[in-house]
């Protein structure tokens, strides 16, 4: 059998991936308020089973989701392993009422599937499990030995995932991982993603009165608002540099072959800038220093801020308290850690050493070379599949792909079906039936030149 009989295959059984991608949008498996992660985890394992996969269900310990592992060795190649990293859990739905329909409906309406988890997680998920079976059913193998991780914690921040990593170390290695989603511009190329930024996430809060008190007296009691404001207002400046000291410091600039990857890839700034109803970027940025920014550039964001009254109308109150949460996105060689004592030392320095920290998630960025030639089979097998595709040097966003780099020692490198404007983690949340067929043949071309290389 040759190459074109997974793709006639893949061709002739969408209808299958479809009626398996809503059963699974059925399901929901929201890790947040853990509702039906066991249930998930369960129909995942028979949706691998079902498909010629052998599967089973790894445990952690109690309270963890557990992981649903995949396997299938290959007779023409058993020296060469490649894993499929992907999750089963998904955001929370809320609020429901701005749904079309139902958010675990998976109603289909064109070429749309509509639900939570539609395109992030599990139609992604759905293009790796059939690309498989569409090898399994016309040849009776695989062009290399394959793995499935498959996790219950991404979207609330991959706690366990490294405890995993390092307890089945032996049973998940592989020489290359793809990643669990990559996404497909405005213009339907799919974008290569060579790495991931890292992700800190705190909380900073501060109290000034044991009790709200009548907005009158803000005469005599400090507001905790005022001093969290005036604290967040030192850590970075205008134009999205964060002022923390050392912050930068063991950063590595891009390379010659990093920029000139950056400055081949295509972004249209209109149509971005259309999408979200925006006029014009942090520090008015344009052209190459917008790339430069979403590939490699460290944030610090407001995610939320909570003080006093915020329902309608007036009251006049003044808060015994205040809360900020804040996500730094970091870059390479930013250790979590490390930044966390920085960010308590610049809080110290500036005069704010009473407000609290809590630290909620710590995750470090990695980046696979350019230059490996995993990154050359992937393209190749994009190109075919999608017509063309781009290499981009970092996701703007945030996974565990740090530890599954490190920990098995194996280059990681996203690519997929997601649609940039699919809604995901938002109401209306949907996949395309179009980019999932790409992504599904793309996934049986990036086996072959994987397994024959």
């Amino acid at each position: 059998m040759t190459n074109m009989d997974h793709l006639k295959h893949v061709d002739a059984h969408m209808d299958d991936l479809i009626s398996d991608l809503q059963m699974l949008i059925r399901q929901p498996s929201v890790s947040a308020k853990n509702e039906g992660i066991e249930e998930c985890a369960r129909l995942v394992q028979k949706l691998l089973k079902d498909s010629g996969i052998n599967s089973e269900i790894l445990r952690l310990k109690k309270g963890v989701a557990p992981i649903v592992y995949g396997e299938i060795m290959s007779k023409q190649n058993p020296s060469k392993t490649l894993m499929f990293y992907n999750h089963y859990d998904v955001q929370p739905a809320e609020p429901f009422d701005l749904w079309d329909d139902p958010p675990f409906s998976g109603t289909r309406k064109g070429n749309k599937i509509f639900g939570r988890g539609a395109t992030d997680d599990k139609g992604e998920l759905i293009t790796r499990i059939k690309a498989v079976e569409a090898c399994m059913k016309t040849t009776g193998d695989v062009p290399c030995n394959i793995k499935f991780v498959i996790e219950g914690e991404e979207e609330t921040g991959s706690a366990h995932i490294e405890e995993y990593l390092k307890k089945y170390k032996k049973k998940f290695s592989c020489d290359g991982v793809i990643w669990e989603f990559g996404y497909v511009d405005a213009k339907n190329r799919p974008i290569i993603g060579l790495g991931m930024k890292g992700l800190l996430f705190v909380e900073m809060s501060v109290s000034e009165s044991i009790m709200d008190a009548h907005s009158s007296l803000a005469v005599l009691i400090k507001n905790p608002a005022w001093k969290l404001i005036e604290a967040v207002k030192t850590l970075r400046d205008a134009d999205g540099k964060v002022l923390i000291e050392d912050w930068y410091k063991e950063v590595v600039p891009f390379s010659k072959n990093d920029l000139e990857i950056i400055r081949k890839e295509p972004f249209d700034e209109s149509i971005f800038k259309k999408e979200f109803g925006i006029k014009s970027f942090v520090g008015d940025k344009k052209g190459m220093d917008a790339k430069k920014a979403l590939v490699g550039g460290a944030t610090c964001n407001i995610a939320g801020f909570v003080s006093g009254y915020v329902g309608d109308g007036a009251k006049t109150v003044l808060p015994g308290d205040a809360l900020v949460k804040i996500d730094f996105r970091l870059i390479p060689k930013m250790i979590p850690s490390r930044q966390v004592s920085r960010l308590k030392n610049h809080l110290k320095s500036k005069g704010f050493a009473d407000i609290k920290i809590k630290v909620f998630h710590g995750e470090a960025a990695a980046r696979t070379d350019s230059s490996d030639p995993f990154v050359s089979q992937v393209k190749s097998a994009a190109d075919e599949a999608f017509g063309k595709s781009i290499l981009n040097i970092s996701n703007a966003g945030t996974g565990p792909m740090h530890p599954f780099a490190g920990i098995l020692n194996a280059p990681c490198i996203s690519i997929g079906s997601t649609y940039m404007f699919s809604r995901i983690h938002s109401p209306n949340e949907f996949a395309r039936i179009d980019l999932l067929k790409k992504a599904t043949k793309c996934m049986c071309l990036i086996m072959d030149n994987f397994g024959n290389s």
